[in-house]
């Protein structure tokens, strides 16, 4: 029979390339993964590594188990957080991982709505942006994932296999110095005005994004400054170096010193969403959790 533990052990020696580089990660020694790969070596009853020089490499076997290995365990742990949930949420843990303007916006009203309902629900964080959350997701790294995904885009059944759980609509809009031509202007401004500007880009998704959107109106924008912190592109603006495009959460994560928004059309929009596996969409403090990122979309909505 195989066990999960061993499972875990072989994901990360799959992922670290060594016993020792395993042990490290798992918290273990090197001799108890060299057992534990042993012992589950003898349940399947055929090789699952190789060693090469000072690395192992895994065998046919041990690929096709390790590809297996991250629906079975997200399945378990599944099993293991709806029992201990049972008692009405007295217990249970999410790992939760957002992209940043998410993370300062949403997810703080949530969690703490959160904690104050199930203070026996632990929740913990990290941050990074899509594709890469969703792909945490898919290899049980995490439980919800923060995403978003640009109207129209291509892709769209790139979340087929999980759970969306909408949160908001997000705008993007133009940011530009208190001192430019069109800060003061009422109602929106086709972007193709801001066709001869300096251009400061965001994150590389926001990037591709606005190259795609300029490009849709006729021209190919200069950036002479890409990061993906938005206070810096906040500070970059307001200093007069260059203009932007972001979007309104982004915009609303930080303190816009310096610069004014202007809405733009074409609209341009991304959905703000919270994923999780199907397994997981049944685990009571997942779906305490989703239901909370939910609110706090709606109320984030209702103050603009």
């Amino acid at each position: 029979m195989i066990e999960a533990r061993h499972l875990r052990v072989l994901r990360a020696v799959a992922s670290t390339g060594s016993f020792s580089a395993a042990g490290r990660e798992l918290g273990c020694t090197q001799p108890a993964v060299s057992q534990q790969m042993k012992a589950l070596e003898a349940s399947v009853g055929t090789p699952l590594l190789v060693r090469t020089g000072r690395e192992m490499r895994l065998t046919q076997a041990g690929e096709a188990l390790v590809r297996h290995a991250a629906g079975i365990i997200a399945g378990l742990t599944a099993a293991e957080e709806e029992v201990a949930a049972i008692a009405g949420l007295r217990a249970g843990r999410v790992r939760l991982v957002s992209f940043p303007s998410g993370s300062s916006t949403l997810v703080p009203t949530a969690l703490a709505a959160l904690r104050a309902a199930h203070p026996g629900t632990r929740v913990s964080l990290e941050e990074a942006e899509p594709p890469n959350s969703v792909e945490l997701l898919r290899e049980g790294d995490c439980d919800v994932a923060l995403a978003f995904r640009y109207e129209g885009a291509a892709g769209a059944e790139e979340w087929d296999d999980l759970v969306v759980r909408p949160l908001l609509t997000d705008r993007l809009v133009a940011l530009v110095p208190e001192g430019h031509r069109l800060a003061r202007t009422e109602g929106a401004v086709g972007i193709g005005e801001l066709a001869r500007e300096s251009w400061i880009a965001g994150c590389p998704r926001c990037r591709g994004q606005l190259v795609e959107v300029c490009e849709g109106a006729g021209f190919s924008p200069r950036i002479d400054f890409a990061t993906d912190d938005y206070p810096a592109v906040v500070g970059l603006v307001g200093a007069g170096l260059g203009v932007a495009v972001l979007p309104q959460l982004a915009v609303e994560s930080v303190r816009p010193r310096g610069v004014r928004t202007v809405t733009l059309e074409p609209a341009v929009r991304r959905e703000i969403v919270a994923l999780t596996l199907p397994d997981l969409a049944q685990v009571p403090a997942v779906t305490a959790t989703l239901d909370e990122l939910a609110r706090a979309g709606t109320r984030q909505s209702a103050t603009r």
